[in-house]
């Protein structure tokens, strides 16, 4: 798994307090097998995690119409060190208001301008791309998290009519676009890695995109060791799908960064594999699997939760806890090669099963 680790002090780097959310749908059967490993490899490694749930989602508001509490940013700044969150969304609340606030209320509150997402092969036969290997397809896609066209500046006019007007911006600052795009290279460098690749539509986005290539241009002659490229985003996807291994680490917009990552990590296995993190470097960051609340198959114990797990391994390394993050990539690469799956990969193992497995795998220090 590959994240940029926060700095720790002495204090602080074997002891962590972690705020919980399980969210809506499956969320709330994932996320209690992943704290499930999250302790068992703690454990192993000689660490300690101090949990603490709250109960915010779909139930909670139509109970009580809460959402983001409005103290929630203060309290995380002063009393966790990271958030392990579940999927957000419930057909219940059709305008998915209480998603938006509380997901994309973290996000810009805490300013996790990192939207960090891991496309890596663990097992090449759940990949659809034919005779690839797991060296194949390992890569990091860094999206911007804080601005774009998420920030929801916009509006209608004559909502409703044939003459409606709707109006969406894109909205890019000089230093949202180069924050992330130093982070991308500081990354690569950290990690030894050569290439960083931006993508952007400057040539259709003449104004907000040019300020991409722009920024770009300044802040990779900073880094001369790194092979510094571009690709349009249109080509970009069709490169992901022809040759992933010509890429390390990609680095985008808001929305160009959800369509890249949500490829990459169907090239790897699948959304149900795929963990992200939400991150503003050495300060409080969010975790949570990519996948959906997937209200359908919700309360019956059969949906996978790799991904939630692998998302603790994620927050792990962001800890430091390398050797711990490593510990539940083993497990599930190990869970994936005997089949002790759910059956969305193929295996006759519940929720809970697939979580107990791991967790014992990681217990033993395998």
């Amino acid at each position: 798994m590959l994240v940029f680790k926060t700095p720790m002090t002495n204090e602080t780097k074997n002891v962590k307090r972690i705020a919980v959310i399980p969210g809506d749908g499956i969320g709330k059967e994932v996320i209690p097998e992943a704290v499930k490993v999250m302790k068992a490899a703690a454990a192993a490694g000689g660490k300690e995690v101090k949990l603490t749930d709250f109960d915010w989602g779909a139930d909670r508001y139509l109970r009580d119409g809460t959402t983001l509490p409005a103290d929630a940013v203060e309290m995380f700044h002063r009393d966790f060190d990271a958030i392990l969150m579940g999927a957000m969304g419930d057909p219940r609340v059709p305008s998915n208001v209480h998603a938006a606030d509380i997901l994309l209320g973290l996000r810009f509150k805490l300013d996790l301008y990192v939207n960090a997402r891991p496309c890596v092969m663990f097992d090449r036969k759940f990949s659809p791309l034919k005779d690839r290997t797991e060296k194949d397809v390992n890569f990091i896609v860094f999206r911007e998290n804080t601005e774009g066209e998420y920030v929801g500046v916009g509006g209608n006019f004559k909502k409703g009519t044939l003459d409606e007007l709707a109006i969406q911006e894109d909205i890019n600052t000089r230093k949202g676009v180069e924050r992330i795009i130093r982070y991308a290279f500081e990354y690569a460098r950290a990690k030894g890695l050569k290439r960083v690749c931006m993508s952007d539509k400057s040539n259709a986005l003449t104004f907000g995109h040019d300020l991409w290539q722009r920024v770009y241009k300044i802040v990779k002659a900073e880094y001369p060791e790194i092979e510094a490229t571009h690709q349009y985003i249109d080509n970009l996807l069709m490169q992901m799908v022809r040759d992933p291994r010509q890429f390390d680490v990609i680095v985008t917009t808001n929305l160009f960064g959800d369509i890249a990552s949500d490829v990459g990590a169907q090239l790897a296995g699948g959304l149900g594999l795929a963990p992200s993190g939400n991150i503003h470097p050495g300060q409080v960051s969010l975790f949570e699997p990519v996948h959906g609340s997937a209200p359908t198959i919700a309360g019956k114990n059969i949906a996978n939760p790799m991904g939630a797990i692998l998302t603790v391994a994620m927050m792990f390394e962001y800890f430091g806890w390398v050797d711990d993050a490593r510990r539940i990539d083993g497990a599930v690469k190990a869970a994936l090669r005997e089949g002790k799956t759910a059956a969305e990969l193929g295996g006759d193992l519940g929720t809970r099963e697939v979580g107990a497995w791991v967790a014992e795998y990681v217990a033993k220090g395998n």
